[in-house]
């Protein structure tokens, strides 16, 4: 299963809407002959894939999907009908599907006679690549997830709203890494004219990625013809608004975004309670004056504060990487 779901990674950003699942097809030894995760919508499915690969060494053997198979056709046909035909006698899964949809493979399987486990490693399976697809399956609505660099003080950029570079380069290379992994990510009219940033997802070589994020700019002010967020190396949406409940409704048909700023539209993504995960990158120093991350979020005193609980803490090269979720009711 960690084979799984460590093949599922490769899904993020590519499956959505669909889930981003990872399949590893035994054989009847136990010895690993397939694995897959879900392509782009109208591709292969994790399943698949991995029985693509294992061929007729899947026959009298196992599959362990990090999402129970699915059990209707829509763009394909269900994979609970394939893993029958390609003879698998067990089938093990972390997940079980939300979706009404498309659930009802593992009773399928069973009916069948096919052995079939559920829940194995099923907090780790909900704590990787499936958590922004099971948050909208939860909510109706993207995941969110707050991202920005500031050094140890908090700052942004300096006085004289120089930012490059607060944080090293394993950092900023992390950066890519996961927004070639995402849907989209976001910022406000005011970041995009005043840094004019390209926002795109790019290889250690300066190369594009191959999956290239949705840009969004966010606000009431025109975009310059000329900015780079406008150019054609990654699709750009601006949503005309100021309102995070609007800016949600219009990127409905994703699944994994990431805030990057500035710091007033932070501030009311926050306020709105719209802010699912954070991710700091913290660098080891100190600028004592500048901008920083957020303000406007309407905490007056400590007892208002908003307040996170730690996930996990990584080292990337001299810097911190800190990731974050909020503190609300639905976490307990």
């Amino acid at each position: 299963m960690r084979r799984a779901i460590e093949a599922s990674v490769a899904a993020r950003g590519v499956s959505t809407p669909n889930p981003p699942v990872g399949a590893v097809v035994l054989d009847r030894d136990g010895l690993v002959v397939g694995v897959g995760a879900t392509a782009a919508p109208g591709g292969p499915h994790a399943e698949i894939a991995a029985l693509a690969e294992a061929g007729e060494r899947a026959r009298g053997g196992t599959a362990v999907v990090t999402l129970e198979p699915c059990d209707h056709t829509g763009r394909t046909g269900p994979c609970s009908q394939a893993l029958l035909r390609a003879g698998v006698v067990r089938v093990v899964h972390a997940l079980g599907d939300p979706n009404p949809l498309a659930a009802g493979g593992a009773e399928t399987l069973r009916g069948a006679g096919v052995e079939v486990r559920s829940g194995v490693l099923a907090d780790l399976a909900e704590a990787g690549p499936m958590r922004a697809w099971l948050h909208r399956q939860r909510t109706g609505r993207p995941m969110l997830t707050w991202k920005y660099a500031a050094t140890l003080d908090g700052r942004t950029a300096a006085p004289d709203g120089t930012s490059r570079w607060i944080t090293g380069e394993t950092a900023r290379a992390h950066v890519h890494a996961e927004r070639a992994r995402i849907d989209a990510v976001v910022v406000g009219t005011g970041t995009v004219l005043a840094d004019d940033p390209v926002l795109t997802a790019r290889l250690p070589d300066g190369s594009l990625a191959a999956h290239q994020p949705v840009r969004v700019v966010v606000g009431l002010r025109d975009i310059p013809a000329g900015s780079r967020i406008l150019d054609d190396s990654a699709p750009t949406r601006v949503v005309r608004t100021r309102d995070p409940f609007a800016v949600m409704e219009a990127l409905a048909d994703l699944t994994d975004v990431v805030l990057e700023g500035g710091s007033t539209l932070t501030g009311a993504f926050l306020s709105a309670g719209l802010v699912d995960r954070v991710t700091a990158y913290l660098a080891p120093v100190v600028l004592g004056e500048g901008p920083t991350a957020v303000r406007g979020t309407g905490v007056g005193t400590i007892a208002d504060a908003m307040r996170f609980r730690r996930e996990s803490v990584e080292t990337l090269g001299d810097d911190l990487l800190v990731r974050l979720a909020p503190l609300r009711s639905s976490d307990h």
